[in-house]
């Protein structure tokens, strides 16, 4: 007989509930054992009916669906953890990433598509909505973008104005560089001030922004 995949629904509208749970027990092979208003009752539910894949809201009253996420899936045998919520902002996407869930879904996914997605985490498959996904291409690449040119200005620099960024990025003072690098307060300020005029920068703060860009902060 084959495994049925067993869902909590985690989200603090109980219409949404509602429709999750119509559309999933009607799909072949998934039940939904469990229901949730808010992060908290999630861990609660958790424990009562052990679900293989929690289906997980962001935005919710007392605990928010990141901090859910990380509590289930700290567990010994955690559940896998899918967010569908409607905010895809980057932070959002990476936090719940990073607080382990494998999967994350936008709420307008079509119906056949949440039912794929649940099926295809409970077997160990992480998936994004394409939306998603190419959210995180063009994050990549423009994070790529900034550490390269960062790198290139950084290169104009002399080996000492080099180390000078650095320790600015680091937020270093200027008397913190020059006992660091033993060199005079005076000496470091002629040096932030070649590499400001150097690389076109307004101020100590841009130097640090560079410094964070190219990885050497």
């Amino acid at each position: 007989m084959a495994r049925v995949i067993r869902v909590l629904l985690v989200d603090d509208d109980a219409m949404v509930r509602a429709g999750l749970a119509m559309m999933l027990d009607g799909a072949a092979g998934i039940k939904v054992v469990g229901e949730a208003a808010d992060g908290q009752q999630a861990v609660t539910a958790t424990d009562a009916h052990a679900p293989d894949v929690v289906l997980m809201d962001l935005r919710m009253p007392r605990v928010d669906g990141i901090v859910a996420t990380r509590r289930l899936r700290a567990r010994a045998r955690p559940p896998e953890v899918i967010v569908l919520t409607t905010f895809d902002t980057d932070e959002n996407i990476l936090h719940a990433l990073r607080a382990g869930a494998s999967g994350f879904l936008l709420k307008d996914t079509s119906p056949s598509q949440i039912v794929e997605a649940v099926t295809r985490v409970a077997a160990g498959e992480p998936i994004l909505s394409p939306r998603i996904t190419r959210r995180l291409m063009e994050r990549t690449i423009v994070q790529a973008g900034a550490y390269e040119r960062a790198r290139a200005a950084l290169a104009a620099l002399t080996p000492r104005e080099h180390e000078v960024a650095v320790a600015i990025g680091r937020g270093r003072t200027n008397a913190d560089i020059a006992a660091e690098l033993a060199m005079g307060v005076t000496t470091v300020k002629a040096h932030v001030s070649s590499i400001l005029t150097k690389l076109g920068l307004d101020n100590r703060t841009q130097i640090a922004l560079l410094a964070h860009d190219a990885g050497l902060a």
